[in-house]
């Protein structure tokens, strides 16, 4: 069922990276200029979950799979409200998609959100660009010359040392899932995706989400059974605010669930430190070890950050549950001390495997054990 809106992909738009590395493609999307981190992410599918998963916002992203646009848009594939990508960069772009039950073309979706993009660009000699060179800045423009480009992205902010998941964050507190479910969850939205609180509520869970910079005592008040730190975009060592938090969750003695920045906020909150990696870990196909049952699982994965291998040595409170079966870096760490646990990557795993949806039935059963 071919979509009937018609749009021609032939105006110019142009992406010049941070070290000079310009490249012409076509416009998609809005018509303008964008600028934020590039990263590229591996999946073979899920582009809408990936486009409006909040630990993005600042950031262009490459979609590497070749074809992005052709089962179109639907309203049930959010993971947040709204597109949090600041651009996109694709090889081949599809204004018509054959999915029946999608409502929208990816086009119209990126056009009603105002997101700037471009396509036809060779994605694969761009991912091995980024993965020689690392993580930097970007821009993309369909309306300024490439010498315009190289004085605007200047002005874009590097995304080591910047703090954005307050921006991302609910303006307000509110629920999610049944009143009268067994089980209260108060989760600190930091970027929490919807898929985390479908799985929350799916074992049982009244939760309410709080914003990013919500006080302990005002979480505490509603009396919770646990507390769960989500994922969400920028620099964790610079969120003070949201390790106080933490750091009161864990004192309370009451059950602690943290993942992605979660994780590194639970790390950040126990001595240990953070750091910015090279190019980071995007897509949905990442092997993980569990170092406590022995066995391998398929993940979904979305961040920049990582915590130091070298402070958990140190530290005899925190042991290391999960590492990356590519590279070694940690991807789970639990408080041997206290009730609290977090894993590097999305069990959630919206897109992605299921393989680790297991943990969130682990923060249950450590609730039950209280």
């Amino acid at each position: 069922m071919p979509n009937q809106h018609q749009y021609t992909l032939s105006d110019k738009a142009y992406l010049l990276l941070a070290d000079g590395f310009l490249v012409e493609g076509k416009s998609i999307g809005k018509k303008g200029t964008t600028g934020g981190e590039i990263c590229f992410n591996t999946g073979m599918t899920g582009y809408q979950e990936i486009y409006t998963d909040p630990s993005y916002y600042g950031q262009i992203v490459v979609n590497t799979t070749a074809h992005i646009g052709n089962y179109g848009t639907e309203d049930d594939e959010q993971e947040s409200a709204t597109p949090k990508i600041s651009g996109l960069v694709v090889n081949d772009f599809s204004d018509e998609f054959s999915r029946k039950t999608a409502t929208e073309s990816l086009q119209q979706y990126l056009e009603k959100h105002q997101i700037v993009g471009i396509s036809d660009i060779d994605t694969r000699q761009l991912v091995r660009h980024i993965r020689s060179k690392g993580a930097m800045n970007a821009i993309i423009s369909s309306v300024l010359s490439p010498e315009q480009l190289k004085e605007e992205l200047k002005k874009v902010p590097s995304m080591d040392g910047l703090e954005l998941a307050s921006k991302v964050s609910t303006a307000k507190p509110y629920f999610f899932g049944n009143k009268s479910a067994t089980y209260k969850v108060a989760a600190l939205d930091v970027g929490i995706k919807s898929s985390i609180l479908k799985n929350l509520a799916e074992r049982d869970c009244y939760v309410q989400v709080f914003p990013a910079r919500t006080s302990f005592s005002e979480m505490k008040a509603w009396n919770p059974h646990g507390y769960f730190i989500s994922n969400g975009p920028g620099d964790p060592a610079v969120m003070d605010y949201a390790v106080k938090t933490v750091k009161e969750m864990l004192d309370s003695g009451k059950p602690v669930f943290g993942i992605c920045l979660g994780h590194q906020l639970l790390a950040l909150a126990s001595g240990i430190s953070t750091y910015k990696m090279h190019h980071g870990h995007r897509g949905l196909n990442h092997p993980v070890k569990n170092l406590v049952t022995g066995l391998g699982e398929m993940t979904s994965q979305n961040h920049g950050f990582a915590v130091s291998e070298k402070d958990i040595e140190n530290n005899k409170d925190v042991e290391v549950t999960h590492v990356h079966l590519n590279d070694s870096t940690i991807m789970g760490i639990r408080l041997k001390n206290k009730k609290a646990f977090s894993v590097q990557y999305h069990p959630e795993a919206s897109p992605g495997p299921h393989d680790s949806r297991y943990l969130f039935d682990q923060f249950l059963e450590m609730i039950r054990l209280i």
